[in-house]
């Protein structure tokens, strides 16, 4: 047996064996340990909470948009709701003005224009500060949710100890292409094997930003450290939903998961951009794992090893498939036992999960196998080598062409809105914020600027 075939085989059946533990723990730990229709029960407090929803958008579908906001219009929430969509700077603007208009007339709507594009973060940050509702929900404008999620979410965060909750994520396009399938399979995995089992120890690692809900107290207190992410002297701004979870964690609060408030998301339906989207979640979870690893002594020993398993399993993968490829390649025969290990973990896995999902198509999850060794393992391994990039890699800002990377970069030179107030519908106005470090202005219905 030559070097090449050695080390291949030793990291694959080390992979092995982390897998299969942190697998198996998992797959316990994310069953229930409590009657599942506890949600149902009456929510413990002397009254509802306010909830304010905020949706930041940039250049999105004005259908898509639609769809999301009329499914928070239609909430089945007794308690008091507000909801802030707040178009960062989208060059677009002119046809989402229908949509911005309609929802104008919803006396819970505030419609936020901010002149430039200034990113997510900033965006939910603008609404954040204007509104005072008891809990804030994180909703992506390309998402749409189930009429309870809200009814669904509250009751999780009748413990104060908790400070966020996040719900069970679909893909709502899931039909468009084998790639969508496949995706929602993996969205399946990920919300009620992963999260569900973090959950179990109240510490879910990545509340996931299409659907989120956190304390606005904890919240407050953490904004500032929200806001100013950086990393090896760079602003981070990315990875927003997976920062603020490990700061709630940082700061001793219960992170949850609550798999029957259902919210569905549009996801990437062509290779492409479901590539760009993973090099940027994979720099965000490497960066944050870096600042997690100091969460993990004050957490269940589970926690370190699903941390370890996620991390160092897909380095030893790589390093099987690596040596196993150079052996094929120096020496023309086939490393038997790594391509027998793949298979049969593979088949095993998927049938697991079919059984537990009760569902047949969850087979055709093997296909991921190939796009995970040939595409995400060496994306991953880009990823690493790259932590400091943290272009969005997705669509150009605002009123300007993408750049090289295709980052959402705020525009240069920002156009300043003059003081005039927007009617539509029954009189509601369209409020106007332009977003600076030190303060904002608010076009108010009576035309009057001020500052906040």
């Amino acid at each position: 047996m030559n070097l090449l075939d050695t080390t291949s085989t030793v990291a694959i059946s080390l992979y092995a064996l982390l897998s299969t533990a942190y697998k198996s723990m998992q797959a316990v730990y994310s069953v229930p340990a409590y009657d599942s229709s506890a949600s149902e029960r009456p929510v413990d407090f002397d009254e509802l909470p306010s909830v304010d929803v905020i949706v930041p958008c940039f250049n999105e579908d004005p259908g898509t948009l639609s769809d999301c906001l009329a499914s928070i219009a239609d909430q089945e929430y007794a308690g008091q709701l507000r909801v802030y969509v707040v178009d960062d700077g989208s060059g677009n603007r002119d046809v989402l003005r229908p949509v911005h208009e309609t929802y104008a007339r919803d006396p819970r709507f505030n419609i936020i224009l901010l002149p430039q594009n200034v990113g997510k973060r900033k965006a939910q940050i603008a609404a954040i500060r204007r509104s005072g509702g008891d809990m804030v929900l994180n909703v992506d404008s390309d998402t749409i949710l189930a009429s309870d999620v809200i009814s669904k979410l509250v009751p999780k965060m009748q413990n104060p100890a908790v400070g966020a909750a996040m719900g069970q994520l679909t893909a709502s396009n899931r039909d468009d292409s084998w790639l969508t399938r496949l995706i929602d399979m993996e969205y399946w995995l990920a919300c009620n094997e992963e999260r569900a089992a973090q959950g179990r120890f109240g510490a879910v690692m990545c509340c996931c930003g299409p659907c989120a809900m956190y304390r606005r107290s904890a919240l407050v207190m953490l904004l500032d450290q929200y806001e100013s992410q950086y990393f090896r002297g760079k602003p981070s701004d990315f990875g927003e939903d997976r920062h603020l979870t490990i700061l709630m964690l940082k700061a001793g609060f219960r992170t949850e998961y609550v798999p029957d408030a259902i919210a569905a998301t549009v996801v990437p339906n062509r290779l492409k951009p479901y590539l760009r989207q993973q090099l940027r979640w994979a720099r965000s979870t490497f960066r944050d794992t870096l600042l997690g690893l100091r969460l993990l002594p004050g957490l269940d020993r589970f926690l370190t090893l699903d941390v370890v398993g996620q991390n160092l399993g897909p380095l030893l993968l790589a390093l099987s498939v690596l040596t196993g490829l150079a052996q094929v390649a120096l020496t023309g025969t086939v490393p038997w036992w790594t391509v027998l290990m793949i298979v049969v973990m593979t088949g095993i896995r998927c049938s697991i999960v079919a059984f537990r999902a009760r569902q047949l198509r969850f087979l055709g999850f093997s296909l991921h196998t190939f796009i995970n060794i040939f595409l995400l393992l060496p994306l991953k391994a880009y990823a690493l080598c790259t932590l400091s990039n943290s272009d969005w890699l997705s669509r150009g800002s605002a009123g300007s062409s993408a750049n090289k990377g295709g980052k959402q970069a705020p525009v240069q030179s920002p156009t300043t809105e003059s003081c005039s107030t927007e009617f539509s519908g029954r009189g509601s106005p369209l409020r106007r914020l332009n977003l600076s470090r030190d303060s904002s202005r608010l076009v108010t219905s009576d035309g009057i600027c001020s500052d906040e």
